[in-house]
């Protein structure tokens, strides 16, 4: 829109000058005619005259008509008109906030306040900038603010965003997603059980069974009925986890008692606890440490299956500010990108006898604490548990 104004000023310095020759040209004319009528030339009076009305009209043209409206006023027009339409087909209410007064941008604001232009009466927490939620009509909206700026008054637009509509939206694709998981996985479960079960009636219909055959069915069986039972476990934890009871915890004394049942899981691979004594944080110990337990679990289990000849895994609990840090490092070959934005996925895992709830259970309890875990895009392989001194 510059480029557009500056080249509407040269043009406009054109067109002055071309008012001005056009103005001389009328003296001309006048003069002619003037010599003309007392000469009794009346042809070259009559052709000074038509010169004159032709500039007069040019003149007027030029000074009047052109000047009043820029060269690319329509391009302009047409501009604006476009945008209008990409506002009113925006799904989100857009309005304008200048001072204490609120005005709609596009048909979802309009249709959501009732309002052509002025929003009456005016919101106030729209014209505080301090303010990030809007509660209008029973409906929660985030306001995501743009400050323009002004010379009397500040100057925002702001695009209302429905919280309840991006939450339905979310809650249906992780319901479907999970309704996806456990079709999935109890089909699965639920394939070999059957086939074994046909097996099984088969062997009993032969002429003469044999008693270990049937015995070694039986026992496969029993062991895939297991594995379906522990997978519906480990849903029903995942899906019930109680809301978290915080007390003050010693954080050493937690850490040791880690360090105990890891030496006795995996007395092979080499544990580091790095944890300063006397260090206490509000946290529900239990779901803590079933997190924590979760994760050495994984990281022990990575050592191992990558065949390094040092297994080893680093657990080191930190206060940083109003938060504790909990890392986990370990020593294995690392994370492949593509299974990292998958691992704390419920049921994912790449292990034959795995069930995908530790790792997914364990974020479900960092965040329910108000915190975060997450794998930190560096090598060695970091896991790291955030829990904020307070939820909110």
């Amino acid at each position: 829109m510059a480029r557009f104004t500056g080249a509407w000023h040269a043009m406009a310095s054109r067109r002055g000058w071309r008012a001005i020759a056009c103005a001389i040209g009328l003296v001309g004319c006048g003069v002619a005619a003037g010599a003309a009528w007392r000469g009794g030339l009346w042809g070259s009076l009559t052709g000074a005259v038509l010169t004159a009305t032709w500039l007069g009209v040019l003149t007027w043209w030029l000074v009047v008509e052109r000047a009043s409206t820029p060269p690319f006023a329509h391009e302009a027009s047409r501009e604006v008109a476009g945008d209008r339409l990409v506002l009113d087909a925006a799904p989100t209410p857009i309005v304008i906030i200048e001072g204490l007064s609120v005005r709609v941008l596009n048909r979802a604001a309009r249709r959501l306040f009732g309002a052509d232009d002025r929003v009456v009466p005016t919101p106030l927490t729209l014209t505080r900038s301090n303010e990030h939620y809007l509660r209008h009509e029973g409906r929660q909206y985030r306001i995501d603010r743009v400050a323009l700026g002004g010379i009397t008054a500040e100057r925002s637009v702001a695009a209302l965003i429905d919280v309840e509509q991006e939450e339905q939206v979310a809650e249906a694709r992780a319901t479907a997603e999970m309704i996806h998981i456990l079709g999935h996985e109890l089909l699965n479960g639920l394939a070999p059980i059957v086939s074994l079960a046909e097996s099984g009636e088969a062997a009993l219909d032969l002429p003469d069974p044999d008693p270990a055959l049937l015995r070694e069915i039986l026992a496969t069986l029993a062991r895939r009925a297991e594995g379906l039972q522990r997978f519906a476990k480990g849903y029903r934890d995942l899906a019930r986890l109680p809301v978290p009871r915080r007390t003050p915890t010693s954080l050493s004394e937690m850490a040791d008692d880690l360090a105990r049942l890891f030496t006795g899981r995996w007395p092979h691979v080499a544990l580091i606890v790095q944890v300063a004594n006397g260090l206490d944080w509000p946290l529900d110990r239990d779901q803590l440490h079933q997190a924590l337990w979760a994760v050495l679990q994984n990281a022990a289990e990575a050592v191992t299956v990558g065949g390094d000849l040092e297994p080893r895994v680093t657990l080191t609990i930190r206060l940083r500010a109003e938060e504790m840090i909990a890392e986990v490092q370990d020593s294995g070959d690392g994370i492949e990108p593509e299974q990292a934005t998958r691992i704390f996925r419920p049921f994912h895992t790449t292990k034959a006898d795995g069930t995908g709830i530790g790792l997914s259970l364990a974020r479900q309890i960092a965040l329910a604490h108000g915190g975060a875990l997450k794998v930190l895009p560096t090598m060695p392989t970091t896991f790291r548990m955030i829990v904020p001194l307070s939820p909110g």
